[in-house]
């Protein structure tokens, strides 16, 4: 039980941290899509994912991660006692964290993705449009302006790209220690029960496999919301690089 209240402080901390360093890199990037001509994307998709960013990880240190609690308390009860059996119950609990994290994600990536598809292709037609009368309108030197803008956003492109892959570096960084520590645990509870199995009781057992069980939830809470928002990164950089193919 003491692991037990130490991986839940670490993975709200962690999931803290994602949220926290996810609100400080959006803003720069899409300043950084702003500078090579996507405002339509960056005004739609920041509002959006920032608001999505913090209502993820809220819910899932404010519900989520108590689901998981319950749960757990539940499964304890019932494998040490042996008249109130609400194993079942628990189950339900485990699996309905799962079937809400599959939606969060699926939901999650639908929406950035519908939304910079749409924008980067309308990002894409303005610049283009804007570039042919600065070439055709501006007389003697609209050519070379229209050439300086195109290296200008190039620049700013790289820039972006860069900001976005360290980023990512980051969140790896942020998500590692307490993915790693959860997985260790996870394999010394099973194999502890594993080991026990021939000497110990029934009960002690399934107490041991059931704390497994519970690491084993916990990992796929930190994974996911981790995986959730490398791909949101993602997405920022390749909407803006869309943008660009459609000039």
């Amino acid at each position: 039980m003491t692991n037990f209240v130490q991986i839940l402080d670490i993975v709200k901390e962690s999931i803290q941290s994602l949220v926290g360093f996810m609100n400080s890199l959006i803003p720069i990037m899409i300043t950084l899509m702003i500078t090579t001509g996507s405002i339509v994307s960056a005004n739609l998709l920041q509002p959006i994912i920032l608001f999505v960013i913090t209502f993820i990880g809220n819910f899932i240190t404010g519900i989520v991660i108590p689901i998981v609690l319950i749960s757990t308390a539940l499964g304890i009860v019932s494998k040490i006692s042996d008249k109130v059996q609400i194993d079942k119950l628990s189950k339900f609990f485990k699996s309905s964290v799962v079937w809400i994290l599959g939606v969060t994600l699926t939901l999650f990536v639908g929406i950035v993705s519908v939304e910079g598809t749409l924008s980067s292709s309308v990002d894409g037609i303005t610049a283009k449009t804007a570039k042919a009368a600065v070439s055709s309108f501006i007389p003697v030197v609209g050519k070379i302006l229209g050439d300086a803008v195109d290296t200008v956003i190039g620049c700013s492109s790289i820039l972006k790209n860069a900001t976005g892959i360290v980023g990512i570096i980051i969140l790896i960084g942020i998500a590692i220690l307490p993915i790693v520590k959860l997985v260790v645990l996870m394999a010394i509870y099973y194999l502890g029960a594993a080991l026990c199995q021939p000497i110990a009781d029934g009960k002690i057992i399934s107490l041991l496999e059931q704390m497994g069980d519970t690491f084993k939830v916990l990992l796929a809470i930190m994974c996911s919301i981790s995986v959730m928002f490398i791909i949101g990164t993602t997405l920022v950089i390749k909407i803006s690089n869309s943008g660009m193919m459609y000039r």
